[in-house]
């Protein structure tokens, strides 16, 4: 066989009919994979998550069930600024895309302020710290009741005229009065001090004028 013979043969239509066919149907099947992919997954497609922070959890439920998508509450916390039943956070965020019937987790506000329990802080703290440590729990703290004492030490913590002792839960709305020592005592306090010295002295200056016993004994005459 003629080379021109050869080449002709290799480049004849019906080798260049079948070549054509097999690169047309490998771009068919890369067409109709990649776009069948994105039909099914809805690439690019989906419900936006409105933002339900700051909503009474009535209302964000009858916007959820109007958009297709599922509300759960997971948790609860308190922001006395807002309303009871109403939405403090949520996930996933606002905006967020998603597909139908999607399940969006919220926090609500609780109708009360959580039960915390009281640090044990009396006998045990200065005003300073105690101060921080309550302030920093959540807690009101009224002006201090001052009473005969070491300065500035906690001796006891009021609530509403009763006073509460460490573990007791209480509601971290109910405002809280230290009471701490002035740094001074009062008269009787200070008498009482001035009486126990002036006795201990006494005591003490009579034991020493009291005489010793004579070692010797009274000789009579016959």
């Amino acid at each position: 066989m003629k080379t021109k013979e050869f080449f002709g043969k290799l480049v004849s239509a019906y080798l260049l009919g079948h070549l054509a066919a097999m690169v047309l149907f490998l771009v068919v099947v890369f067409l109709g994979v990649k776009y069948g992919l994105e039909w099914y997954t809805r690439h690019d497609e989906g419900i936006k998550v409105p933002k339900l922070e700051n909503m009474l959890y009535s209302n964000a439920y009858a916007l959820m069930e109007q958009n297709g998508l599922n509300i759960m509450v997971t948790d609860s916390g308190y922001n006395k600024k807002l309303p009871a039943n109403c939405i403090l956070a949520q996930s996933p965020d606002a905006g967020t895309l998603v597909k139908e019937g999607h399940t969006v987790y919220v926090t609500i506000n609780a109708t009360s302020s959580p039960l915390v329990a009281i640090p044990d802080l009396v006998d045990n703290s200065s005003y300073r710290e105690a101060l921080a440590k309550l302030t920093a729990m959540g807690f009101k703290i009224l002006p201090p009741k001052k009473v005969p004492g070491e300065k500035d030490w906690v001796y006891g913590i009021l609530s509403r005229g009763r006073r509460l002792s460490a573990g007791e839960l209480i509601s971290a709305d109910t405002p809280l009065t230290l009471i701490i020592g002035s740094g001074m005592y009062n008269e009787e306090d200070e008498e009482l001090d001035f009486l126990n010295d002036y006795s201990g002295a006494m005591d003490t200056k009579a034991e020493e004028n009291t005489p010793e016993e004579d070692d010797f004994e009274e000789v009579t005459e016959p």
